[in-house]
């Protein structure tokens, strides 16, 4: 073997994840931040038919999950969209892919610190943004410093987190059925009553909503640490996705049934914390401590996992040269990208300094959407033999993706236009250094 192929050999990802242990990264990465936090913010816009707004997103979903998981299938290497990018589209595209990856996921990360630190506080009665702030940036070194220790590690936490959170939002649901079907329809009319009294605000719901369920590319981002990956990857997506829709249309019709569109945005508002507010109105003693710990355990797995699935794409991006080839490098000793580990845990952490989960979640949504249009334009390349699913199901996602791409505040779409243009102008300076 050369000493290229040695190296190459020394700095692959380990293959430890099987398929219950992707179904489980999938849920760590989605049951948190969407269903605990962004469900309040989400009801806030587009008021009863916030659960309209979360079909209509399951559906965008499944769309993009289909997508993902034919490209994973075809390509199981860590990096996610940009390295399939990459591969059928050429190095732009790669590049873009993999750079909103980053500017989207990093910003779900920061809301799911705010969040995770709003419950942990309501539960000890403090309030205030700095205190939010500061706990939030606690909770991600620690995060960090446990992504940093490998995968063995995390998948090992990701499941005792996954196992408390079903247990949590089950107990939940259980608390508000009969309530739910005491009341009916009732809470839910009119459907499109909202703030904003029009449709856009169902489709503004709905992109916020989508960033809910698309903790399934964690999966195919993590293609190169996965047990037989043609097979395994999207039965793991299709999974993650059904398991998720069920859940989540359950919990939204209990809240909004029980505590009402309004009462669930105000709850976001003034606690950062919805779901356990609502578990207070249920006539269950104890229940509200379920439900926030719950959260905590959720809201930490997500912030586990969106570290881990940003890392391996900082990662891919540092063994072409998009990002400072030191990214690149994986320790020998425990199979870890621990400098990519540091560099999200950096960005994280200065997104969370903002503070507002609000801004945090509506940029996510606008560059996660710009994100799975270029997974759905770079399946609709696939060649016919890798080709699982008919060429409709990608067309139907770009087209989606596209469109609720600017149904987020023209402010939001505006920064993230601005930062895919620096994006760019970097890959092209780079690109120009190396060449010289």
């Amino acid at each position: 073997m050369s000493e290229r192929g040695r190296q190459q050999t020394s700095e692959a990802l380990a293959r430890v994840v099987g398929v219950p242990g992707a179904i489980l990264l999938g849920l760590g990465s989605i049951l948190g931040t969407g269903i605990f936090v962004s469900i309040g913010i989400a009801a806030g816009v587009a008021g009863p038919s916030v659960l309209l707004a979360v079909v209509l997103a399951a559906v965008v979903a499944s769309f993009n999950g289909l997508s993902s998981a034919q490209l994973a299938a075809a390509h199981p290497v860590s990096g996610g969209t940009y390295e399939y990018g990459y591969r059928y589209m050429g190095p732009t595209v790669g590049f873009t892919a993999g750079w909103m990856f980053l500017c989207a996921k990093s910003a779900s990360a920061a809301t799911a610190a705010l969040g995770l630190a709003g419950y942990v506080l309501t539960s000890i009665g403090v309030d205030g943004e700095g205190a939010r702030v500061l706990v939030a940036l606690l909770l991600v070194g620690a995060v960090t410093s446990v992504a940093a220790g490998g995968m063995r590690r995390s998948n090992m936490a990701n499941a005792v987190i996954v196992s408390l959170t079903l247990l949590g939002l089950t107990a939940f649901v259980l608390a508000g059925v009969p309530g739910l079907l005491e009341r009916g329809f009732e809470p839910f009319q009119p459907v499109l009553d909202s703030p904003q009294g029009s449709g856009r605000s169902l489709f503004h719901a709905t992109a916020l909503m989508f960033v809910a369920y698309t903790g399934y590319g964690r999966i195919a981002t993590l293609g190169e640490e996965i047990r037989n990956p043609k097979t395994s990857i999207p039965r793991a997506v299709v999974a993650t996705l059904v398991v998720t829709m069920v859940l989540y249309a359950a919990v939204t019709a209990v809240a909004v049934s029980t505590a009402g569109a309004q009462g669930l945005a105000d709850a976001m508002r003034s606690d950062a914390a919805p779901l356990e507010v609502v578990a207070r109105l249920l006539p269950v003693p104890g229940l509200a401590w379920v439900v926030r710990l719950a959260a905590v355990t959720a809201l930490g797995g997500v912030l586990l996992n969106l570290v881990l699935g940003l890392s391996r794409v900082a990662l891919a991006m540092g063994r072409r040269g998009d990002l400072p080839s030191a990214f690149g490098h994986v320790d020998t000793q425990d199979r870890s990208p621990r400098r990519a580990v540091l560099l999200v845990g950096l960005i994280i952490a200065g997104l969370t300094s903002i503070g507002s989960v609000e801004t945090t979640w509506s940029f996510s949504a606008f560059t996660v959407l710009v994100y799975y249009a270029i997974t759905n334009l770079v399946a609709l390349r696939l060649p016919a033999k890798d080709r699982r699913y008919p060429r409709w199901v990608p067309a139907a996602g770009l087209l989606s993706c596209v469109s609720l791409a600017f149904f987020v505040e023209p402010a939001i779409w505006a920064t993230g236009l601005g930062l895919l243009a620096v994006g760019l102008v970097w890959h092209r300076f780079t690109k120009r250094v190396a060449e010289d």
